[in-house]
């Protein structure tokens, strides 16, 4: 009797570790700070190209991967740098560049708490990048797959 190891496929729930870096080897982030991370596979909590990966992976297996930003994070978007008035901010904050906020944005009827950076700060103007801190880059992750557990 043959055992057969059993393969992730689209709609499993998995649980995996990862370490994701940039192409110059600094950590970006992973797993280790947080524990092992859970979702459904297909469910498009992760990147693409991150979910891409694990189809096929059986459990205790590691792989790496290198993800454009296309299958990661998405490019940089100009349209995402936004000038505003410092009193828009509030009166308790005072921003300073590389600080990051945590803005509020409407998209249709919903809302968004979303990190913000400061980029700049001029007088009364304040410039804001709502891009992903890692936008733009190519990551390459190292996941192991810890289980599949349905």
């Amino acid at each position: 009797m043959r055992h057969f190891m059993k393969k992730v496929q689209n709609g499993d729930q998995v649980s995996i570790e990862y370490e994701g870096m940039l192409e110059d080897g600094e950590i970006v982030e992973r797993s280790s700070d947080t524990g092992p991370v859970e979702f459904v596979v297909g469910s498009n909590i992760m990147p693409p190209g991150f979910e891409k990966a694990l189809i096929g992976m059986g459990e205790g297996e590691e792989k790496t991967i290198t993800m454009k930003p296309e299958e990661a994070f998405g490019p940089r978007d100009e349209n995402l740098i936004h000038t505003v008035n410092k009193s828009v901010l509030g009166e308790k904050i005072l921003p300073k560049p590389g600080m990051v906020l945590g803005m509020t944005l409407e998209k249709g009827e919903q809302t968004h708490k979303v990190p913000a950076l400061v980029v700049a700060v001029n007088g009364e103007d304040v410039t804001i990048d709502f891009n992903h801190p890692l936008a733009g880059k190519t990551i390459i992750y190292k996941l192991t797959l810890k289980g599949i557990m349905n």
